[in-house]
């Protein structure tokens, strides 16, 4: 059994292939997926949802991308609570700070991801973290407004393993994706070979990040099986063992 951790396949790109896709995924032993909300607009969160609803091995999660951060009001903030109390919403996000693109405001970013970090506190759901060019100050917040009550992901992560360290202290997982199958990717394969397998999960990303060998098509939860075997075989063990403790640290993470 496979959990792709991160997908996003309520968005235009699987439009009318939701039960294909889906149907795919299970065909290569992906059993449970969970589509993340907060990339774009407010509305991929309740497309998430609905997604969810129609499917029983779907799980929602509801946030704002740091893309999308200065978008972000009150009255976003007070809908994305309400939306946390739906039965099948299993986290807060994606949030996080994003210092490669700076889409939004550096402080902007800082002051939502606070804001997201407090309703994961009062909800007692997990958050899953984008982080991209920011891991001392992504950490630095989590360690602050988490109280030591947080818990949560920080999904395709690509830092080094100081950085991974750093996360792992906080007591969070580290979620893996296509880019690890990539050519160049030899310093993230070795985070991979250091961390514990009991805080990995894996993911696709999908739409984006496709791995080899079928990169520059759209991504698919399907081709999570490809991240797994590229972690077994820098583990040195099987793909069924990385599947059994990776789905195991998706299920106690989000509660599923």
């Amino acid at each position: 059994m496979l959990i792709d951790s991160h997908a996003h396949i309520q968005g235009k790109e699987y439009a009318g292939e939701a039960a294909a896709v889906i149907g795919r995924a299970r065909e290569a032993g992906v059993e449970t997926i969970i589509a993340v909300g907060g990339a774009g607009d407010m509305s991929s969160n309740t497309e998430a949802i609905a997604l969810a609803d129609a499917f029983p091995n779907i799980y929602a999660t509801v946030g704002m991308h740091p893309h999308d951060a200065k978008d972000v009001g009150e009255d976003e903030l007070r809908a994305l609570h309400e939306l946390t109390k739906h039965a099948k919403v299993v986290a807060v996000g994606e949030t996080g700070l994003d210092y490669y693109y700076n889409h939004s405001p550096r402080e902007v970013q800082r002051r939502i991801f606070s804001q997201f970090i407090r309703i994961a506190r009062e909800t007692r759901l997990p958050i899953v973290v984008h982080e991209r060019d920011a891991a001392q100050e992504a950490a630095e917040l989590l360690r602050a407004e988490g109280g030591g009550e947080l818990r949560g992901v920080i999904h395709c992560f690509t830092g080094n393993y100081e950085a991974a360290r750093a996360y792992l202290d906080l007591g969070f997982y580290l979620s893996f994706s296509g880019i690890i199958t990539f050519k160049k990717a030899e310093p993230l394969r070795d985070v991979v070979r250091k961390i514990p397998l009991d805080r990995m999960l894996v993911e696709t990303d999908a739409p984006y990040l496709t791995p080899v060998p079928h990169r520059g098509r759209r991504n698919e939860p399907a081709y999570v099986r490809l991240v797994a075997e590229t972690a077994a075989n820098v583990r040195g063990i099987t793909v069924e063992e990385v599947g059994r403790i990776t789905s195991a640290n998706a299920q106690n993470l989000f509660k599923i």
